[in-house]
């Protein structure tokens, strides 16, 4: 078998087909089925450029951290992507799979490639925060933001659906704490991702629940990992990109090649010569704030830096800074708090660092 595992991937995208709900379509009869229907105007999209004949496709990130930028990328490599994770995850032609993430980031494309190269039998929905919400059978592979994986577990016809279906991927985003507690109940594999934009979705998984679960990742095989002098991630994944990349990701190496991500270097704030990462002291506070929050940094005369609260709800500034000190290091207690009317996003549903950095800046 392992000489043959190959066998299933189609390469040459002349010869791709796409099957939707059961039904197999030639790259012809796909574009010509889709057309005109705006519930699949994601799809027919994405489909149009893929079979334009062209070598290359445009991808946009996510902008989290800044201005979104376009990448122009070979289509070779978006296909050796998918093998990789096809590979790992062990799908084969006719499995379900759902297709609910937007389609013009690269998330959502690398779904539609998989399902191409391997023959997965799609069903596909517009983005949308509950895509389980008239789902009446389970899928053999799920990939999902955090935001519609917790709101599919409140509905229970959604959780059941989540229940018996094979394998879910949740990318997109951080994992809440209790989120992830509520997921290893659930009996299938879930996995949470590492990657980007620049290597085409991810290059490592992370086991959620079940006798695999771990709190570090896992790179493929193919991935070579090392840390930059600051201490970044650096990633030589050759099959899916030509360069070795720079990450912004503060991380730990560990010794079976697993690795852990502290924060991003660029939400490192500064105060007063203490560095203070960004997700780990919103880690920590998910506990206590039950309401959409941000920890980000602000300019100061004394400290140079001093790290901010912005909570999307009226709290007891001085309550809520007493329970902070019981979790939080002296130094990680935000000096000021501020009640927002929203805590600004990225299409991708990402907290967007720089507008809420910009907005702390207009507060006083």
């Amino acid at each position: 078998m392992e000489e043959n595992k190959l066998q299933y991937f189609e390469f040459d995208i002349s010869k791709q087909v796409l099957t939707l709900d059961g039904i197999t379509y030639s790259s012809t009869e796909a574009l010509d089925f889709l057309k005109g229907k705006s519930e699949y105007d994601g799809l027919y999209s994405f489909l149009l450029e893929w079979f334009d004949g062209k070598t290359e496709i445009k991808v946009h990130t996510s902008g989290s951290t800044g201005k979104p930028k376009e990448l122009v990328v070979r289509k070779e490599q978006m296909m050796q992507s998918a093998r990789l994770t096809c590979e790992f995850l062990h799908l084969r032609k006719g499995d379900s799979a759902l297709i609910n993430m937007s389609l013009g980031y690269i998330a959502g494309k690398m779904m539609a490639v998989r399902a191409l190269i391997a023959g997965l039998d799609i069903h596909y929905i517009p983005p949308c925060g509950h895509p389980l919400e008239n789902i009446r059978k389970p899928f053999r592979f799920l990939s999902m933001v955090p935001l519609q994986v917790f709101n599919s577990l409140q509905v229970p016809e959604e959780r059941k659906i989540l229940e018996e279906s094979d394998i879910l991927i949740i990318g997109g985003g951080a994992i809440d704490t209790n989120l992830e507690e509520e997921l290893k109940k659930l009996p299938g594999e879930i996995y949470c991702t590492y990657g980007m934009t620049e290597t085409l979705s991810h290059i490592a998984l992370r086991r959620i629940n079940g006798p695999l679960a771990s709190i570090s990742y896992y790179p493929f095989s193919s991935v070579d990992l090392s840390l930059s002098e600051e201490g970044t991630l650096v990633i030589n994944a050759p099959l899916v990109s030509d360069v070795i990349l720079q990450t912004n990701d503060i991380a730990e190496i560990n010794p079976d090649g697993s690795f852990n991500i502290i924060g991003r270097k660029d939400n490192t704030i500064n105060s007063g010569g203490v560095k203070i990462q960004i997700e780990q002291v919103e880690e920590k506070l998910k506990a206590l704030i039950h309401a959409p929050f941000a920890v980000t940094s602000k300019s100061d005369s004394k400290f140079g830096e001093i790290v901010v609260l912005l909570v999307a709800a009226p709290v007891n500034d001085e309550m809520l800074k007493t329970e902070m000190s019981k979790v939080l290091t002296s130094y990680q207690v935000p000096k000021k708090i501020f009640v927002v009317d929203s805590i600004p996003l990225t299409e991708s549903g990402k907290i967007c660092r720089a507008k809420v950095k910009e907005m702390a800046s207009t507060l006083s």
